[in-house]
């Protein structure tokens, strides 16, 4: 690992408590970035804070963060450039799911999923490009990374809802790489398939619940063996090293793009 690699980033980093998120805060912290930790469980975005400030590479910090709230948003960019005096990275992870069949999707169902993965994606793309408009293109280039999934490259139809919102997700890759060019903003993400996280685990139980499949674990193991080219599920140390390009200078020259890390999932 370059230790060096995002030395002197300051990022925030959303739904950073666990899972993925979590992994790629410790991640960006072992190559110097400093890093902002923002999710609804703040006891558990500080307890990440604490292991990463306890290994000594970059320094943590971590706030109370709704993503469906545009002051919260606000709030957590306001508090990493307090803490690090400046934003260059904005990795939008936070996300969730919630199985139905199409024909049950009811509204609270689809305003769930929308308003957390949807429309919080959209206020933290804001929040974070204000400040970085702000802190002049002369000291870009600036990143911002928005976090989809196989799910905006293809549907399935017990979680309609949440392929609506990450085909949101890639639109507003592609718009806002238009919209925020000209500030030296790029703005790309990446797309996970079947992550072994808290998440999947409790997707892994709600699929059970509503009759998708008939025990724990099931999902994985037959998405593995019928759907994954690479015939197993990922964990969250094979995202990192993608996330770590798309915040680095490896990437630079490159805005608007979506890039798949599902072992062979969905291939176009």
């Amino acid at each position: 690992m370059d230790r060096e690699r995002l030395k002197g980033k300051n990022v925030l980093i959303t739904g950073a408590a666990q899972g993925m998120g979590a992994a790629i805060a410790e991640h960006y912290a072992a190559q110097g970035a400093n890093v902002c930790l923002g999710d609804v469980n703040e006891a558990g975005a500080h307890g990440v804070a604490e292991r990463i400030n306890a290994e000594g590479n970059g320094r943590a910090i971590a706030v109370k963060l709704d993503v469906t709230k545009r002051a919260d948003n606000a709030a957590a960019v306001a508090a990493t450039v307090e803490a690090f005096g400046s934003l260059n990275v904005a990795l939008l992870n936070a996300g969730l799911n919630k199985p139905k069949f199409f024909m049950d999707i009811d509204e609270e169902n689809w305003d769930l999923i929308m308003n957390v993965n949807a429309k919080g994606v959209l206020f933290g793309m804001q929040e974070a490009a204000r400040q970085m408009i702000a802190q002049g293109k002369e000291h870009g280039p600036y990143k911002i990374i928005n976090v989809g999934s196989i799910a905006s490259r293809t549907t399935f139809d017990d979680v309609v809802p949440y392929c609506c919102s990450k085909h949101a997700v890639l639109a507003m890759i592609t718009g806002g790489a238009r919209a925020l060019v000209d500030h030296n903003i790029t703005v790309n993400g990446y797309g996970p398939g079947v992550v072994r996280t808290e998440l999947w685990e409790q997707l892994d139980k709600d699929l059970v619940e509503i009759g998708k499949f008939e025990k724990p674990g099931e999902s994985m193991d037959s998405l593995a063996r019928n759907m994954i080219l690479m015939k197993r599920y990922s964990y969250p140390e094979d995202v990192v090293g993608t996330a770590s390009f798309l915040a680095s200078k490896d990437s630079d020259y490159m805005t608007g793009q979506l890039i798949l890390i599902d072992g062979g999932m969905v291939m176009q």
